[in-house]
């Protein structure tokens, strides 16, 4: 029974409807294997895909990606390449210094962006990557991989967002969860015109944002002070 209402309820609260932004310019822009770090001074290349309305993969645009250095102000930017595949391109950058900066990708398609990705640089010297948390990960993987294009939470920093259900605060079964994340189209046949499109997620992705969506940070922070 309870498996039952978390299929009736989840699909309702994580959709994207085609009718809520304006017909035709929107596209979900979604960065493939997002590194956990960057090292300051070493070249880093994101690869990110434009699809417009969730499905159409979008090819020819003039994009660009964006970092911009949250303690200083500095900014680092570079013209996006189509490395072959349809609606994917790349970007190579180089952070200067460590520390935490913003990745904004502007598709090149209206008005379809990804702003603040949360970047840390870490010292060249370092010799062993930390280990990010889970729902670290997954924070940053809400916004990498379009999920702000209509959700919104309160512990993402992003500028989209305000076309779907808030998720701050909600929690779902995480099995299901997993499951939905990895194939949005289980849903009732009851829900119509909702859809959310698959992102093709792996599964430590997937891991990442059931921990990010299900997990009450303000509360750990707090616990922590």
């Amino acid at each position: 029974m309870l498996k039952k209402r978390w299929i009736v309820v989840l699909p309702v609260l994580l959709v994207a409807t085609a009718f809520a932004r304006y017909a035709g310019g929107w596209a979900v822009v979604s960065v493939q294997d997002l590194p956990d770090y960057a090292v300051a001074g070493q070249p880093i290349t994101l690869t990110y895909t434009v699809r417009q309305h969730g499905d159409n993969y979008l090819s020819d645009l003039r994009g660009s990606v964006i970092a911009r250095s949250r303690n200083a102000k500095i900014e680092v930017a570079a013209k996006a390449a189509p490395p072959g595949q349809p609606g994917t391109y790349s970007a190579t950058l180089t952070l200067p210094n460590a520390g935490d900066w913003a990745v904004t990708i502007e598709s090149g398609f209206g008005k379809s962006r990804v702003a603040s990705i949360p970047m840390r640089a870490l010292e060249a010297s370092t010799k062993t990557l930390p280990v990010m948390p889970a729902d670290e990960r997954g924070r940053r993987l809400f916004v990498a991989k379009g999920c702000v294009t209509c959700h919104t939470h309160s512990d993402s920093k992003a500028e989209l967002g305000e076309f779907a259900p808030e998720l701050t605060g909600k929690r779902f079964a995480p099995t299901y969860l997993a499951e939905f994340l990895a194939n949005p189209s289980i849903k009732p046949p009851t829900v119509k015109d909702l859809r959310m499109p698959n992102m093709n997620l792996k599964q430590q992705e997937i891991s990442a944002l059931v921990a990010f969506i299900n997990s009450d940070r303000k509360v750990a922070l707090a616990a922590k002070q």
